[in-house]
């Protein structure tokens, strides 16, 4: 699987009754005062998809397995954190070892539980969080750049290359700017992903918000979502104290519990699919009566790489793919039913992949 959304904010904003509600465990200690997570925790979270549920009841598949995602929750930052604050140069270095990054900001008032900064203004802490993140890039490049104007000196290509383009993110980052944010091309930022800078990762804003809110949202939920549109990400609407009642329930309580309250899905859905979007990936299939599977791969992907999340071997020896979108086996209501209408197509090693699709893969080992 391999893909992380780490969980970050200042102290006390719920990341870790999110991280809590999302595992379905209390595994993260989630308590009013900050640093009560010293080690990162992570969880495996099933991704919710109506699909498979729906295409493992055609199959009578005796076995369900969710696509699956990482959850890391890693402590609480503070202002100063690049300069070794709280305990900050040590979660900096968790953040580097995330694919993208939940940011959790406080979007709601309550007097019993504390605030670093003493009172809520979710745009401050956005930028406070985000500057520490800036600062430790700068002090990252600051480091590569020394090593590799050693490097370019002795002509080395590749090390030149780099060097100009550190520059040019160095610059951006002394503006103000993420790195996220600057106008690169595709090849740069394939570039620059191999320097392992924090603001390069994508990010997706949840609002943490009380059990009033979580249907409509506040004011301070949409100045969030002006700040992401303008940052072209993604923010979703969470009530964590709502979150961590669910998470105790069963699943026919569950969907009384949203109803009464207006919501058609949990919070928690919203946001897993959402860090699926982030991490740009899409979902293939594979049906049978012994068990209906979703698989995770990235966006753009070769019918070859699908088989091999499945497994290397099937990727070394590929041979050919037979694949029925979702819909159609939906549609058709079974597998041979779609054959007969025609719908399986053979695709070979150059076919792009799908999200949605069923595959059963030919290889030869």
């Amino acid at each position: 699987m391999g893909f992380k959304c780490g969980i970050v904010g200042l102290p006390n904003v719920g990341k870790s009754t999110l991280f809590n509600a999302l595992t379905e465990t209390a595994s993260a200690e989630a308590a009013n005062y900050p640093f009560c997570t010293i080690e990162p925790n992570t969880g495996i979270v099933s991704v919710p998809d109506k699909r498979l549920i729906e295409l493992s009841n055609l199959a009578k598949s005796q076995k369900i397995i969710p696509a699956q995602m990482q959850f890391v929750d890693i402590a609480g930052l503070v202002s100063g954190a690049s300069k070794g604050e709280g305990l900050g140069n040590k979660f900096l270095s968790h953040i580097r070892e995330v694919d993208a990054i939940i940011h959790v900001l406080r979007c709601f008032e309550d007097p019993d539980i504390t605030h670093v900064e003493n009172n809520i203004n979710p745009l401050r802490d956005a930028e406070i969080i985000e500057t520490e993140l800036m600062l430790a890039d700068i002090e990252s490049l600051d480091r590569q750049i020394q090593n590799l104007t050693k490097k370019a000196k002795t002509n080395d290509q590749e090390a030149k290359s780099d060097l100009l383009l550190m520059n040019e993110l160095y610059v951006l980052l002394s503006e103000g700017k993420p790195i996220r944010l600057g106008n690169f091309t595709d090849e740069k930022i394939k570039q620059y992903k191999s320097f392992n800078l924090l603001t390069s990762k994508p990010i997706l804003y949840v609002c943490n918000v009380d059990e009033n809110d979580a249907a409509s949202g506040n004011d301070f939920t949409k100045n969030i979502y002006e700040k992401a549109k303008n940052e072209n990400c993604e923010a979703v609407i969470i009530s964590g104290s709502i979150e961590a009642e669910i998470a105790l329930l069963e699943y026919n309580e569950k969907t009384d519990f949203l109803r009464d309250l207006n919501l058609e899905e949990s919070g928690l859905s919203r946001l897993i699919k959402a860090g699926f979007s982030l991490l740009d990936l899409i979902t293939f299939f594979t049906i049978g009566p012994k068990e209906a599977r979703a698989w995770t791969l990235k966006k753009n992907s070769t019918a070859p790489r699908a088989a091999g999340v499945i497994h290397t071997d099937f990727e070394k020896g590929f041979i050919r793919a037979e694949t029925i979108s979702c819909d159609d086996y939906l549609k058709y209501k079974s597998e041979q039913a779609a054959k007969d209408a025609g719908r399986v197509r053979i695709e070979g090693a150059d076919y792009l992949v799908k999200d949605g699709d069923v595959f059963h893969f030919r290889f030869n080992v």
